[in-house]
C-alpha cells in the first residue's frame, strides 16, 4: 500500500476473505438463533464453516492454512462479520486460532503436521486451558502443575470457564514446573482428563471446566522449553486479542442496523421515528462510535499482522475502544427500539447480550487499561531520559 488512498482501502485478499466471509454468515442465517443459544458446539454450523474454507485463515500455510502466518487482519476482519450473525459462529472459527497458535508456534514439528492440519479442516476443535477457579487475570497464581516422569509429563490440575471445554479434540495447558511456567498439549482423550459444565453465562457459550489428574502425555508434548509458556501466551494475545475488537465492531454494526431498520419503519407522532425528538442524534452517535471502533480496529489489526508483539498497545486499544463502544451502541438501539428491543429471542436482544462478556474476556476493560497506562508513563520517562541525553551531548560537544 503506497498511495495515500490505499492507506485507508482494505488490500484486495483481505476484501475477498470478507466476502466468503459473508456468504457463509448469509448461509448459517437459518441456524443462527439456534446454535447461539447451544452449549456444545452445533455439528451444522461446524459443517457448514468446514465447507466454507474459512478456517484455513488461523493455520499457517505450511499446515494447510490461507497465509504464511497467521495474519491478525484477515482473522479480524473475518471475525467482524461472523460475530454479526452468529456469536457461535464468531467462536468456533476465533478459537481454531486461539486453541491451536502455541501448537503452530512451538510445538515439534512431527505434532504440529500431525495436528494442525485436521484444524484447518475443522476436524479437530482447539482450546487454550489457562483461569482456574481460582484465578482469573493473574495467571501467576495457578495451581495446576507439570512434572516429568522419565520421557513422559504429568499434569494435575483444574481449569475454569475454558472454552469448547467437552467438545475440544485437545487442550493446551498452562501449569507451574520447576522452570516456571509451561504450556502442555493434552488430547481430550487422555486418561485422566474430565470435563465438568457448572456454569453458562448470559450469552451462552460453548464452557466448561477441564479436571486433569494424573494426566500423562509424552515430554514432547510441552510447547516449547520449559517455563516457555508466559511467553507462548504472550505471542497468542499479540496476534489475537484485535480480532475480539473485530468481532465487537461487528456486534456494533448489526445492532445499528436493527435500530436504524426500526426507527425508519416505524411512525410516531405523524412522523418516522428516525426524525423524532433524540432519537436521530442516537442514531448518528452510533454510527460515530461504530465508524471509530471499526477504524481503530483495521489499524491495529493491520500493525499486529506486521509485528505482532510490538503493535500489542495498539491491540489492546482496539480491544477496549471497540468493546465499550459496542457496549453503547447495543444499549443505545435497545433505547431507540424502545419494548421492542426488549423482546426475548430477538435479534437486538442477543447482540445486547453478546456485547456485554467481550468487555471481559480476553482481557477486562480495567486490567488492559492498567497495562496501558503503565506503558504510557514508562515511555514518556524514557523519551525523556533520551531528550535529557541527548540535549547533554550537544551541550558538551559544542563546549
Amino acid at each position: 500500500m503506497t498511495t495515500e488512498g490505499a492507506l485507508f482501502e482494505l488490500p484486495a485478499r483481505y476484501r475477498q476473505l470478507q466476502d466468503e466471509a459473508r456468504a457463509l454468515a448469509e448461509s448459517c442465517a437459518d441456524i443462527a438463533a439456534r446454535a447461539d443459544e447451544a452449549d456444545r458446539i452445533d455439528p451444522e454450523m461446524r459443517a457448514r464453516l468446514a465447507a466454507s474454507g474459512l478456517a484455513e485463515v488461523t493455520v499457517a500455510a505450511a499446515y494447510g492454512g490461507r497465509f504464511e502466518a497467521v495474519d491478525s487482519l484477515a482473522v479480524t476482519v473475518v471475525r467482524e462479520v461472523l460475530a454479526g450473525v452468529s456469536a457461535h459462529l464468531d467462536s468456533l472459527f476465533a478459537m481454531q486460532g486461539i486453541g491451536s497458535f502455541p501448537v503452530s508456534t512451538a510445538a515439534a514439528e512431527p505434532l504440529r503436521q500431525e495436528w494442525l492440519p485436521r484444524v484447518a479442516r475443522l476436524e479437530a476443535i482447539g482450546a487454550l486451558g489457562l483461569t482456574e477457579p481460582d484465578v482469573g487475570s493473574d495467571l501467576r497464581a495457578i495451581t495446576t502443575t507439570v512434572r516429568q516422569e522419565g520421557d513422559e509429563l504429568v499434569v494435575d490440575g483444574h481449569k475454569s470457564f475454558i472454552t469448547n471445554a467437552g467438545d475440544a479434540t485437545f487442550y493446551s495447558i498452562l501449569a507451574r514446573e520447576e522452570a516456571g511456567y509451561s504450556l502442555v498439549f493434552v488430547p481430550a482423550d487422555t486418561p485422566g482428563l474430565s470435563v465438568t459444565h457448572p456454569h453458562q453465562i448470559i450469552a451462552p457459550h460453548v464452557l466448561g471446566d477441564v479436571i486433569l489428574e494424573g494426566v500423562r502425555v509424552p515430554v514432547g508434548n510441552r510447547l516449547g522449553a520449559p517455563g516457555a509458556g508466559f511467553k507462548l501466551m504472550l505471542a497468542t494475545l499479540a496476534t489475537f486479542r484485535v480480532s475480539v475488537a473485530g468481532a465487537a465492531v461487528g456486534v456494533a454494526q448489526a445492532a445499528l442496523d436493527e435500530a436504524v431498520a426500526h426507527a425508519s419503519g416505524r411512525e410516531q407522532f405523524g412522523m418516522p421515528l428516525a426524525r423524532l425528538g433524540p432519537v436521530p442524534a442516537m442514531l448518528a452517535q452510533s454510527w460515530v462510535d461504530v465508524e471509530s471502533a471499526r477504524c481503530t480496529a483495521y489499524r491495529a489489526a493491520a500493525a499486529a499482522a506486521r509485528d505482532p508483539l510490538s503493535a500489542l498497545h495498539l491491540s489492546s486499544i482496539a480491544k477496549v475502544a471497540a468493546t465499550e463502544a459496542a457496549a453503547r451502541v447495543t444499549d443505545r438501539s435497545v433505547q431507540v427500539m424502545g419494548r421492542f428491543g426488549l423482546v426475548r429471542g430477538s435479534v437486538i436482544e442477543r447482540l445486547y447480550r453478546e456485547a456485554r462478556p467481550m468487555r471481559i474476556y480476553e482481557g477486562a476493560t480495567e486490567v488492559i487499561l492498567d497495562s496501558l497506562a503503565r506503558k504510557l508513563v514508562k515511555d514518556a520517562a524514557t523519551a525523556t531520559s533520551a531528550a535529557a541525553t541527548g540535549s547533554g551531548a550537544s551541550a558538551g560537544d559544542a563546549g
